[in-house]
């Protein structure tokens, strides 16, 4: 057994009919070049015979009598492949557009919650000899390093091959109620003890951050904390979601970095500005105001970590209101050093700590309340996460995987989520939004590639070309 943190159980409670709280990973395999019929079956022996490498996806969900304490994991559970590996089509004509349609509708069901959290999809009928497996893991079992890493696992690597077998099924039974109250006590005396400590913590961080604040100049270019202006993308969340790609070349955004002097990070989040800014001139009518963005930051990178949510967030300003691509980036480069200076003077695992205090019995009922009124987020107005994924090119079933898209959780009254996964050579772009916020989800992708080549052009740098091992990019209808 093993108890949620409580990172973990605010995902779990904060899952409501319109918000979902799984997270996507999507792998394009190309078996152009697969020396013999690659298929459904090939993929099935790979899961079954790595399964004992996948911890996370043995584990089942128990909850506490009374909800008296987060729930618990059931560890080392069977798994009904019949049930959680599922083969679905990708209608003609097999492209890239054809395929982030399939995968909206598969976001768009919540997962059983009686079952592992988790259901992969293995996707044919795709162009040029292509399948995408298609995964759908509760945020609850694994934030985006521990996700990276359990992919890994699922892959061949070069370098050492992964210990493959076949493993007889597991029995798992649940502990008896008095078992599991017995348990939460402890935890409960264990959490008190700690609490002293950690109100002092948050004393001494945020008396850290208000001197620091008395010392720093305002800038209003920058957008204050807990004024998130209101934007098409800030609504009612539906239950539907909507869900494009796009691929740039992992070089060229280096590349644009080591010109302009700032982080690989810093030029993710002014790509994303600038972006945004073509979006809401579009829909909106204006962009006159800096938006925020929040912007996971992992606690604990360990390459060995494969569940749980070991992470922080950021708060950071996006200068949509700035026409000039390198205006954009100062300006994200000074909010993006500040968020994270304000991360530190906290504490990058206070507010981790502090969800071990989430009252169990209340939580959900108020993330419902919020999920269903919820029109204006004062915090934030978008999503925005960046992960370092396998340098290596992978292997599912003998197959190469030509790339990799990730993507996290839509939040209340907030309709945007956009993740960068690195791959290789090349950054894989996803956004997730629902169908009451763009007419065509890629709309969002195209402005981030667009976005990219006026900011390459502006430092002086040839624009994007096109990335030959990803699919055709996808225009909008």
């Amino acid at each position: 057994m093993k108890r949620l943190n409580g990172m973990d159980a605010m995902l779990l409670y904060s899952e409501t009919p319109n918000l979902h709280t799984h997270t996507l990973k999507i792998a394009v395999i190309d078996a152009a070049d697969y020396d013999g019929d690659y298929g459904f079956e090939a993929f099935r022996r790979t899961v079954a015979r790595r399964l004992h490498l996948l911890e996370p996806l043995r584990y089942r969900l128990v909850d506490i009598p009374w909800r008296l304490h987060h729930p618990m994991w059931l560890q080392d559970c069977p798994v009904d492949l019949d049930y959680h590996l599922r083969r679905v089509r990708v209608p003609a004509p097999g492209g890239r557009r054809e395929l982030d349609r399939l995968i909206g509708e598969i976001a768009s069901t919540p997962l059983d919650r009686s079952r592992p959290l988790w259901e992969f999809h293995f996707a044919e009928g795709m162009a040029a000899d292509r399948f995408a497996l298609i995964g759908k893991v509760h945020h609850t079992l694994a934030d985006g390093v521990a996700s990276a890493n359990l992919l890994a696992r699922l892959m061949d690597l070069s370098g050492p091959a992964q210990d493959e077998r076949d493993e007889p099924p597991q029995s798992c039974e649940a502990p008896s109620a008095g078992q599991l109250l017995w348990e939460a006590q402890l935890d409960h005396i264990h959490n008190m003890a700690r609490l002293p400590g950690l109100v002092a913590d948050a004393a001494r961080g945020v008396a850290r951050l208000r001197r620091r604040t008395r010392d720093r100049r305002n800038d209003p270019d920058l957008a204050k904390p807990f004024s998130a202006p209101s934007t098409f993308l800030n609504h009612v969340v539906s239950p539907v979601r909507t869900f494009a790609t796009a691929t740039v070349s992992l070089a060229e955004v280096k590349e644009t970095a080591r010109t302009l002097s700032v982080t690989f990070n810093d030029v993710v989040l002014s790509v994303a500005a600038g972006g945004l800014r073509e979006l809401l001139l579009r829909y909106d009518g204006h962009a006159d105001r800096p938006i925020m963005a929040t912007v996971p930051v992992a606690t604990d990178k360990s390459t060995e970590r494969v569940t749980g949510n070991e992470i922080g967030g950021m708060m950071v300003s996006l200068p949509v209101h700035v026409a000039d691509p390198l205006r954009r980036v100062e300006l994200t480069s000074v909010a993006s050093t500040r968020a994270k200076e304000v991360n530190d003077l906290l504490g990058p695992t206070l507010q981790g700590r502090m969800l071990e205090y989430l009252p169990p019995p209340l939580a959900p009922a108020l993330f419902r309340a919020q999920s269903t009124r919820a029109d204006h987020n004062r915090l934030m107005n978008v999503a925005i996460s960046n992960v370092p994924g396998p340098r290596q090119r992978g292997h599912i079933g003998g197959a190469p995987v030509s790339e990799i898209y990730s993507v996290g959780v839509l939040s209340a009254g907030s309709a945007f989520n956009m993740t960068v996964w690195s791959y290789v050579d090349q950054l894989d772009i996803a956004v997730l939004s629902d169908d009451s916020t763009f007419t065509d989800p890629h709309e969002a992708t195209d402005a981030m590639v667009d976005a990219f080549g006026d900011l390459r052009r502006a430092c002086g740098l040839t624009p994007p070309r096109s990335v030959a091992t990803a699919m055709p990019p996808a225009t909008v209808d």
